[in-house]
């Protein structure tokens, strides 16, 4: 009987137990199925396809994807938009592949090459990735001077080698399709003669060379997307397609004019502050603003959140100039937060990156921020000197709130004005308020910092707001 106590006591503990383990073996979830990104290459690698990778990239990070897809049918196209895909491209830190579904020439062959993994569809080519000159208009290519061809190759070779070393290509296959000097053999066989540019058949490029034996090029021929899919073991998996839109080629023009935007805006605002009411520049600033946003937000650079906080920025400038002149930090803020979003409107970030952008990212904002600043300085200097002789600048400036009913009524009001005395109601830094009589105006003074309650007298007139002199005695 002594021992029947120990075993009645390990019979229940393993009652209680298994009874446990089966119930946390059913709670197990099931495995969530893997998401695959595909992504189309279905023509000349141009802006626009480099705005649908771009998207499909961030798209594929945000979700955590296991896998994206280059679904590979292209000519080729510009080397700059073939440099900036390969560059977004190695933001994904999972695995790449390409699938080669008819032809990658030039530079669909330099993508490819920044895949991890390359298989291509029966019949299918890749390769004669020489660079070559558009001819005048982009209507054919021409040949390259010999000069001009040498460089080129040079420069487009080294990188294309460099990502090819990167992701286990053999990067001599990529040289020979590059550099008509190249002349490529393996195993004693003559792959490439010199003089020649190498392009491959989906056989050929499958063939393995060299000891240990490895595939020339291609990981091998499978017939459809799908079928590879299931090689790869993403059987099942769910697939998002990435498709083109027509804003994105609708953004390829819009950014190309950035700094034409930015001059717009910047002119159209200036000019509304300093015109009474709401008129032509305001809208004409507005437009061009909401045009630079939207370049950016189609491209793929930018969210909505930027275009907001740039117009709280404006709102805080505007409220610095026109409700409470002299306070200078609404202004100062505001200005900061709109010169602050138009950067971050063109810079390029990833899920998670570092929000702060490196000196590289801010090259472009920073380059159309200049050329804008230039040019608006130019057009306004333009405008001040023969608008008001035209008589579209009637047009242009909208009727004061006041009650001013034309231009030249509003020219008399501010004659008549010259000479009165009056009081500052707000520090004068050197902007702000002073009454007049019943008047309360916008006035500036030339420079002397004064304090509210000076007496002041009109001078003159800048635009809407008058010029006053404290009065001594």
């Amino acid at each position: 009987m002594q021992r029947v106590g120990p075993l009645l006591f390990v019979a229940i503990l393993l009652a209680v137990a298994t009874p446990a383990r089966v119930r946390s073996a059913a709670e197990v979830p099931a495995p969530t199925p893997k998401r695959v990104y595909v992504v189309p290459i279905r023509e000349d690698i141009m802006p626009p396809l480099v705005y649908v990778v771009r998207r499909a990239v961030k798209e594929a990070i945000a979700a955590k994807a296991d896998l994206i897809v280059l679904d590979m049918e292209t000519n080729g196209g510009q080397v700059s938009a073939t440099e900036q895909i390969i560059e977004i491209l190695s933001q994904f830190h999972g695995p790449t592949v390409t699938y080669v579904n008819r032809n990658a020439y030039s530079a669909g062959a330099f993508i490819s090459v920044a895949t991890q993994k390359i298989y291509m569809a029966p019949e299918s080519v890749i390769g004669a990735a020489a660079p070559v000159m558009m001819s005048p208009g982009g209507t054919g290519v021409e040949a390259m001077p010999e000069a001009i061809e040498i460089k080129a190759t040079s420069a487009i070779s080294a990188k294309v080698r460099a990502y090819a070393e990167k992701n286990g290509h053999n990067p001599e296959v990529v040289e020979a399709m590059i550099d008509r000097q190249k002349e490529l053999i393996l195993d004693g066989k003559t792959i490439n003669r010199k003089g020649g540019i190498l392009t491959l058949t989906d056989r050929e490029a499958s063939r393995e060379y060299g000891s240990p034996s490895r595939p020339l090029l291609s990981l091998g021929t499978e017939p459809t997307l799908e079928a590879l899919l299931a090689k790869l073991g993403y059987e099942g998996a769910t697939v998002k397609r990435v498709e083109p839109t027509g804003a994105e080629r609708l953004a390829t023009w819009i950014n190309a004019l950035n700094w034409l935007w930015l001059i717009l805006g910047a002119a159209g605002v200036y000019l509304e502050f300093k015109s009474p009411g709401f008129g032509l520049p305001g809208i004409v600033g507005i437009c061009g603003f909401a045009l630079y946003f939207l370049g950016g937000y189609i491209a793929g650079l930018s969210g909505l959140e930027w275009p907001l906080l740039f117009l709280i920025g404006l709102i805080l400038v505007g409220v610095e100039l026109l409700v409470f002149p002299g306070t200078i930090v609404p202004g100062l803020i505001g200005a900061a937060l709109m010169f602050f979003t138009l950067v971050m409107a063109m810079v390029d970030w990833y899920p998670g990156t570092p929000r702060l952008p490196s000196l590289p990212q801010l090259e472009l904002p920073l380059r159309d921020l200049a050329l804008a600043a230039f040019g608006t300085v130019i057009l306004l200097a333009i405008l001040g000197k023969f608008l008001p002789r035209t008589p579209l600048y009637a047009a242009l400036v909208a009727q004061s709130a006041s009650g001013v009913e034309s231009i030249r009524h509003q020219a008399a009001t501010q004659a008549s004005q010259v000479g009165r005395d009056g009081v500052a109601l707000s520090p004068l830094r050197p902007g702000g308020k002073a009454q007049f009589g019943d008047d309360v105006l916008d006035v500036i003074t030339q420079g002397e910092l004064l304090e509210a309650g000076t007496r002041v007298r009109i001078l003159s007139h800048s635009g809407h707001e008058a010029v006053v002199e404290p009065v001594v005695g």
